[in-house]
């Protein structure tokens, strides 16, 4: 596992971040996180050594300048600022395929928060770059018109006890216009602090995104690196248990039960 600090440059700043590429990664994963939040978020850089152990490349990168993140303290404009956010978070995706280790591989989104309605718009906007999405505890409302525009395969992780959140991700995924599932961890509210719950979110992550890089390959007859199974985390035992594990169900008309997934 190769890890580094880099310096990301898009939109017309350099932004710090960190990329970790495992030897023959699967695919790679640029993460936007959330309000408030930056590249350290520790549950990000949790579901993100998750994937790191599945085989895939990370690039968690701080979306806001320091003398933006000190405005936006005071203010909390930049943290709702979808374009803004979006324009920096094409930017990573285009610099990571760039660079000679990761400008071959697949690229996926994975957003929380806000973050995740940057990561929806930048699919919608870059069909071509992005071929996946997942959000956690996500706003992909915010991502407004984009929706119907969005192609790649995503994945809406939503805490049970979060109402709220997971009302709007209901509405939200109706528009989509590729395919989707809602994924429903039980008992969680909106940090998923509860124990274990982010442990299903990393693997409901890795998960996605190499079932659905997978068809993406073969449906065009490109050649991948298999992703690795995840190792145990509380009760799960990797992506392929997945839905045994948690008891989770794909239905044929979405339901808000907890416990459930649902999708197209």
């Amino acid at each position: 596992m190769a890890e580094q600090e880099v310096a990301v440059e898009t939109a017309g700043v350099s932004l710090g971040g960190n990329l970790a590429t495992p030897d023959a990664p699967a695919g790679a994963v640029v993460f936007a996180h959330g309000t408030g939040s930056s590249r350290h978020s520790p549950r990000n850089r949790m579901v993100a050594s998750v994937l790191q152990e599945s085989g895939f490349a990370t690039l968690l990168f701080d979306l806001l300048t320091e003398d933006e993140e000190r405005i936006d303290r005071i203010t909390a404009r930049q943290r709702f600022d979808i374009d803004l956010l979006t324009g920096r978070l094409s930017g990573a995706v285009t610099w990571l395929g760039g660079r000679e280790e990761t400008r071959e591989l697949p690229v996926g989104l994975f957003g929380a928060s806000t973050g995740a309605a940057a990561a929806l718009r930048t699919a919608a906007d870059h069909p071509d770059l992005v071929g996946s999405v997942v959000s956690r505890g996500g706003r992909p409302d915010l991502a407004g018109a984009a929706l119907t525009r969005v192609r790649a395969p995503v994945l809406l992780v939503v805490g049970g006890a979060d109402r709220q959140v997971l009302a709007l991700n209901e509405i939200a995924a109706q528009r989509l216009g590729g395919p989707h599932e809602v994924y429903v961890v039980p008992y969680a509210t909106h940090l998923f602090e509860e124990p274990g719950t982010l442990d299903q979110v990393a693997v409901a992550a890795a998960d996605w995104f190499a079932r659905t890089w997978s068809r993406t390959s073969t449906a065009r007859g490109i050649a991948r690196s298999e992703p690795r199974p995840t190792r145990p985390h509380g009760k799960l035992s990797g992506p392929s248990a997945l839905g045994d594990a948690i008891g989770f169900h794909l239905l044929a008309v979405p339901g808000t039960a907890s416990g459930q997934r649902y999708g197209t």
